[in-house]
């Protein structure tokens, strides 16, 4: 056969490439624009992409398998079809190695004139190859629709849990129906959890759930809150709008640490979560958290402990635990407790002083003994227990100091009432030109670089929900973080180290939230089977309500402090007897 010249020849029933070209350049060589070398070289292009597409096509099967044997949801397959998967795994690894060397083995013949013949009767063999992998492939899309639209064929159902209050559980000794406790410890920022002084609480919130923060209501409050946390409700809602204010309409005074008004339910507005409870047939024991002995309806707890400062906290923990192994038949299935002494600290010493840290270190301690009890008594599966706080703190041990009386002159000496501290809620007298000191006030705030603002009701943030309740007060001073509303006699004098009430947006404001019992358990399995494995790579939807952390730690988002009742009530089975509140409808949804 002459040099120039080049042949072409097929073998039938092999599987090969052969180009035999002579002494020039087959792909042009001294002969450019041949028709002949133009035709192979487009061949050989074609041919090239198709062994790379079969390849491709392999690889990609090869991985979607293998992704699918180790995804999550491989263990939900019936084991004769997991059975074929992992068989057919094995065969198209071994054959993708093989397949690999071909390859380029051929892609090199066809590409530089060289002869490449394996020796095999390969036709009918690639033929299985390749519909071996339309097989799988058409198996794997197959298993993602089957997942993702159609019934749960292939899928075990997703945990759910179980908040049925009248069913009888067994802690392996005794019966007990399911129940939920809540616990307030006052003043414990939400930062506070960072310090590395809460093992105990961190351990917890691992096992079950966690907020990065949760965002009290305004104004920062104890008694707003604590209120908001019992009943779902805002400030302008419930009715206790500051620690003390004035009602116009009963003319008097609401002081949170007298018992004449704490004890007074007119004050009280709303339906706090144990009256709930009690309406739906549930024994409730309230130890010493913030409100009224009874409701407006006449409703009270079944056990009640009423506020009493310096309680030793295993005083309270036996407390508990005493209302815990009462018979079935006394038993409450809903406790609520409260504790102040990290507030009270924060209050004397600042919230980075070491005695905030030792208390902090202290009702770790309590939440570790809480925590321990219920696993002694093999109630992990039967208690909820959620740990809760009122709002932060944040340093006002060296505050810029506003001078109200120079700003409103003799009009300082015209208000009647003065609510609301850090802020002032002003009620001028009738005498005053109220809107004449309306003015003075908003000019400074505007000259003041944003020291603090003034407000209305018509003018208040919405954010707030603090302006429909003629026990807010017609003009608010409201302080920044920083600042402190005074006067030239008082000149801050006895203000204490640490304060709150300020705007309820400021992260040093932001209370806590750690959760742990069997509803945790099952929030964490639905997330966990709801991400990650072959669904996520097709159908990444992740969840905008929380994060997942480090060492399988949940920890939700920042929300807002009035969705608590509503998750109180779903996990004591009672969602369908929850009273209005102004928490967002379904919010939990999301996490069950």
């Amino acid at each position: 056969m002459p040099s120039n010249n080049m042949s072409f020849m097929q073998r039938p029933g092999r599987r090969w490439s052969s180009f035999v070209i002579g002494s020039n350049d087959a792909l042009g060589g001294s002969r450019k624009g041949d028709p002949t070398s133009t035709a192979i070289g487009a061949y050989t292009e074609r041919a090239t992409s198709r062994l790379g597409d079969h390849r491709r096509l392999h690889q990609a099967t090869t991985a979607g398998l293998l992704d699918t044997l180790s995804g999550p949801h491989f263990h939900q397959f019936p084991s004769e079809l997991a059975g074929i998967l992992g068989q057919q795994a094995v065969h198209l690894t071994m054959q993708d190695q093989r397949d690999h060397t071909e390859f380029d083995e051929e892609r090199e013949g066809l590409l530089s004139g060289k002869e490449y013949y394996d020796g095999q009767d390969g036709s009918d063999q690639h033929d299985v190859s390749r519909k071996r992998v339309y097989l799988l492939a058409g198996i794997l899309a197959f298993l993602m629709l089957s997942a993702v639209f159609g019934p749960p064929m292939l899928k075990s159902p997703r945990p759910r849990a179980d908040f049925d209050c009248h069913k009888l559980r067994s802690n392996g000794t005794h019966t007990f129906r399911k129940t939920s406790l809540i616990v307030s410890i006052d003043g414990l920022r939400a930062s506070y959890l960072d310090r590395g002084l809460t093992p105990h609480l961190l351990d917890i919130s691992k096992k079950g759930l966690r907020a990065k923060s949760m965002r009290p209501i305004f104004p920062t409050l104890t008694f707003p809150n604590h209120w908001a946390l019992m009943t779902g409700l805002y400030a302008e809602s419930h009715g206790i709008v500051a620690n003390n204010f004035w009602d116009p309409k009963s003319k008097s005074e609401f002081h949170y640490n007298k018992v004449e008004s704490c004890s007074n339910s007119s004050w009280w507005y709303g339906e706090p979560m144990w009256e709930t409870a009690e309406k739906a047939g549930i024994i409730t024991a309230n130890l010493m958290w913030p409100g009224p002995w009874e409701t407006r309806t006449g409703i009270s707890p079944t056990y009640f402990v009423p506020w009493k400062d310096k309680v030793p906290l295993k005083e309270k923990h036996d407390q508990i635990m005493t209302w815990i192994d009462l018979p079935l038949e006394k038993r409450p299935q809903f406790i609520l407790a409260y504790e102040p002494s990290l507030d009270q600290a924060g209050h004397l010493t600042g919230p980075n002083s070491p005695l905030v840290n030792r208390v902090l270190g202290e009702v770790d301690a309590f939440a570790r003994d809480l925590h321990e009890s219920l696993i002694a008594r093999n109630l992990a599966d039967i208690v909820d227990i959620v740990f809760v706080s009122d709002h932060g703190m944040t340093d006002t041990s060296r505050p810029e100091h506003v001078y109200m009386d120079d700003i409103l002159g003799e009009g300082y000496e015209m208000m009647d009432h003065v609510d609301g501290w850090p802020s002032m809620g002003i009620r001028f007298s009738s005498e005053a030109n109220a809107t004449y000191y309306l003015d003075l006030l908003q000019n400074a705030a505007l000259q003041s670089n944003g020291k603090f603002d003034v407000y209305t009701h018509e003018t208040m943030p919405q954010r707030y929900h603090f302006s429909h309740n003629d026990r807010i007060a017609p003009i608010y001073v409201v302080p920044k973080v920083g600042y402190v509303l005074t006067d030239h006699v008082e000149n801050g004098a006895g203000m204490s180290k640490g304060n709150h009430g300020y705007d309820n947006d400021d992260e040093s404001m932001h209370a806590m939230f750690v959760a742990h019992g069997p509803f945790s358990s099952v929030v964490k399995a639905v997330q966990q089977s709801s991400n990650g494995g072959l669904m996520r790579r097709f159908l990444s939807r992740p969840n905008k309500g929380w994060h997942h952390a480090s060492n399988d730690t949940y920890i939700l988002n920042t929300f807002q402090n009035v969705e608590i009742y509503n998750l109180m009530m779903k996990l004591l089975g009672i969602e369908h007897r929850a009273a209005p509140t102004n928490g967002t409808e379904g919010f939990w949804d999301k996490y069950f």
